[in-house]
């Protein structure tokens, strides 16, 4: 089938994420031991990825395990969310958003309550048709349910779906589900892959 819908993921894909970023400069900054920022969330009733708890019970919890007062907690939010939201890889974002008007552009993210807040800065509502957050779905990859989610939201086929990722088990499932999938390693290799899979779906069909 012709390529009709692109769906990337965001960190690691659109968003490069810098980690000397977070945590080990926070924890350095508040004198933690290395790992503590991440253990620090060990008691969380749920798991935020998938929406069981909200910001203001991480905020929380992290005052409460870290022994932090409410300055040092608003200052750990705001490092948090600089390293959530990188930077743009502008080069493949543009690729991306000139996928429209010819094909559908969504995005299926494995994210955290706040997310489209804090990623509204790169604008990608602007450049997408759909964004699927998982934690707002209750769905992660890479469980099918989310890319059978995402693909009815499209009101596309799964082999009119090219999906780009960065962590490999999650194109597997894309694969496994029936989409077309790129593991991201660099924006060149990547988008010569996509433009190869986009170009041989339009020769099967011409």
């Amino acid at each position: 089938m012709t390529i009709r819908a692109v769906v990337f993921d965001i960190g690691g894909v659109l968003e490069v994420i810098d980690d000397a970023v977070f945590p080990g400069p926070a924890e350095q900054r508040l004198g933690l031991a290395a790992g503590a920022i991440t253990g620090g969330l060990a008691g969380l009733p749920g798991d935020a990825v998938i929406g069981q708890v909200t910001e203001a019970e991480v905020r929380a919890e992290w005052t409460r395990s870290l022994g932090l007062d409410e300055a040092q907690a608003d200052e750990l939010l705001a490092d948090f969310w600089r390293w959530y939201v990188g930077t743009l890889d502008r080069r493949l974002a543009d690729w991306f958003a000139a996928q429209r008007p010819d094909r559908l552009t969504g995005i299926l993210s494995n994210s955290g309550p706040g997310a489209r807040e804090a990623e509204r800065v790169h604008g990608f509502e602007a450049i997408t048709d759909d964004i699927v957050y998982s934690h707002e779905v209750g769905l992660a990859k890479p469980d099918p349910a989310a890319y059978e989610l995402t693909t009815r939201r499209l009101g596309v086929e799964p082999a009119e779906v090219l999906f780009l990722d960065d962590v490999e088990a999650n194109v597997d499932a894309a694969r496994a589900f029936g989409w077309h999938a790129v593991l991201h390693v660099d924006t060149s290799t990547s988008i010569r892959e996509m433009e190869e899979i986009i170009a041989a779906q339009a020769g099967l069909h011409t």
